[in-house]
């Protein structure tokens, strides 16, 4: 899978990411809090795994939460690990 595209479903309070077909191939929940997104559930789907959706996923959802001008609370396990990756990221920690 090349093409991909994430978006922010505010209604939902997550990061979705979808497959060139329009399929969902993941999300990555939030809560929003004062300055600060909380990060605290992960999902790719199981036909999409080992394809770097989560990591593709990951990053729009940091770069977005970084142009918001927020902080980041890493809950969930795969963006903790995922920004301990990176360390380019570790600047969002709240």
């Amino acid at each position: 899978m090349t093409d991909t595209q994430v978006s922010n479903n505010v209604e939902r309070n997550r990061f979705e990411i979808h497959a060139e077909d329009g399929r969902m191939a993941g999300f990555t929940e939030y809560v929003a809090g004062e300055g600060v997104r909380d990060f605290v559930h992960t999902v790719v789907k199981d036909e999409f795994e080992g394809q770097g959706i989560g990591s593709k996923l990951a990053r729009a959802a940091l770069d977005q939460t970084r142009a918001d001008g927020l902080k980041v609370k890493a809950t969930c396990p795969f963006i903790k690990g995922w920004i301990g990756k990176h360390p380019d990221y570790e600047d969002l920690l709240a």
